[in-house]
């Protein structure tokens, strides 16, 4: 995708896809900027959103991420112990490192997650 100028949107207006299994619970993904949907060559931005008693899984992958708490509490387990963080906090996820966010809250837990886009391809 040839582009020429910048793309502006709304990320409560993307799709979500909902996660609910053995490892994951009231989980929603949004796909906001990638590959897929406007060509982007470098980072895959997704907007995550997690209901009280939620949790993504605890698993580990060989690319790094970055992350950012916009709204409510996380409980992260940084491959050793849970931390508990707030809105306005960012979190490194170097490549190999186990990891896991939980809704420690009462609202809904919503948080950016950048990987690069070699990751979503996997």
């Amino acid at each position: 995708m040839d582009q020429k100028r910048a793309i502006i949107g709304k990320a409560k207006e993307v799709k979500p896809l909902i996660i609910n299994n053995e490892t994951t619970k009231d989980v929603e993904k949004r796909i906001l900027i990638g590959k897929s949907n406007y060509g982007a060559p470098n980072f895959v931005m997704r907007l995550f959103t997690v209901k009280p008693g939620g949790y993504s899984p605890r698993h580990s992958h060989r690319w790094e991420h970055e992350i950012f708490i916009v709204k409510g509490k996380a409980e992260v387990y940084d491959g050793e112990k849970y931390n508990t963080v707030e809105a306005g906090s960012f979190i490194y996820v170097p490549g190999g490192i186990e990891h896991q966010l939980k809704n420690a809250g009462d609202e809904e837990l919503e948080f950016i997650c950048v990987i690069p886009t070699s990751a979503d391809e996997e």
